[in-house]
């Protein structure tokens, strides 16, 4: 098979269109014709630092596509079924092997693209605000990097579960601009603006209640001095790609709390594997809207990851094979 590969980390040149062995299935996995893959914020992170589990190494979270082969010990997927997978790694290629239970059918009639848009970045989405965060109805929110894919799907379903007040940053007026459709109430730009003093002076100096941050670094400390009272960070990844040194003082006084959020240590549990195909369903229904702004074959892996490190995507980048 055909893949993206590397076998050094660095910036986006390290990747090479390359052959590779095709991938094994797993007794209780599956190996999927790759149709789509969702770029994800981890991708660029492990291609820039992450460990090369395999060598060379082909980067990847998410993608999806037909099934072309079941492990013996599956019972529930079949030969030419079509599913979305998440995995560790294996994304950026023409064929990827997964655990049977990191892969969720598509339902008939939904866009292969879009179902490969949803797993990650909306269970993020939807463990930041609801398990970790304890958003209720009537709360605010606060999600930093609103134009991301995580983003823009814990916008929507702030939105669908009643918050008061939908926040959210960009680096651009345009982006934020975007975002109206799928709930903002208030932009915030932060290439121009001060974001603690944005947020106290649009709520009344009371703070978030809830706050989505996937950039960590001085973007935390940020969110953790925009909380209100009884307030709740969901940190989720480090996108800015900064040390994590933030002084959490003005936490204890407020009775605030910062809880650190990864899917992946909970992706394989009933919980969440239900949580995500229902959220599967609800994009499929037009009930939640996945945004794609641009596609790449998946030889152009280089220039996919050079996009998205540009901040100019509202939304999801694909990769084609």
């Amino acid at each position: 098979m055909k893949a993206a590969v590397y076998y050094e980390n660095g910036g986006p040149d390290v990747f090479r269109y390359e052959e590779t062995p095709d991938p094994q299935c797993h007794p209780k996995g599956v190996v999927i014709r790759v149709e789509a893959v969702s770029i994800e914020g981890g991708d660029t992170l492990n291609r820039f630092r992450g460990a090369l589990v395999t060598k060379p190494h082909i980067v990847g979270y998410q993608a999806a596509g037909e099934i072309v082969e079941v492990g013996a010990e599956v019972e529930d997927l079949r030969v030419g079924q079509k599913v979305v997978t998440t995995g560790s790694h294996g994304s950026h290629a023409e064929l990827r092997a997964v655990a049977a239970r990191a892969a969720w059918p598509i339902p008939d009639g939904m866009d292969v693209k879009t179902a490969a848009c949803v797993p990650i970045p909306f269970g993020t989405a939807h463990e930041c605000l609801f398990e970790f965060g304890r958003m209720k109805k009537g709360e605010v929110v606060l999600v930093q990097a609103g134009a991301s894919g995580v983003g823009i799907a814990a916008i929507q379903l702030a939105a669908r579960a009643g918050a008061s007040m939908v926040l959210a940053t960009a680096s651009s007026d345009a982006r934020l601009e975007k975002l109206k459709a799928y709930g903002l109430t208030h932009g915030i730009n932060y290439q121009r603006d001060d974001v603690v003093s944005e947020v106290m002076r649009l709520t009344d100096k009371k703070g978030a209640d809830v706050i989505v941050d996937p950039v960590g670094g001085s973007t935390l400390q940020g969110s953790i001095l925009s909380l209100a009272y009884r307030g709740r960070v969901s940190m989720v990844g480090a996108a800015g790609r900064e040390p994590m040194k933030v002084d959490v003082s003005t936490m204890m006084g407020g009775n605030r709390s910062l809880s650190g959020v990864f899917l992946g240590a909970e992706i394989g549990t009933d919980r969440v594997y239900d949580i995500i195909k229902g959220l599967i369903a609800d994009v499929a229904k037009g009930e939640l809207k996945v945004v794609i702004d641009r596609t790449f074959k998946l030889s152009e892996a280089a220039d996919a990851h050079r996009y998205i490190e540009s901040r100019q995507a509202v939304g999801r980048v694909l990769l084609i094979p």
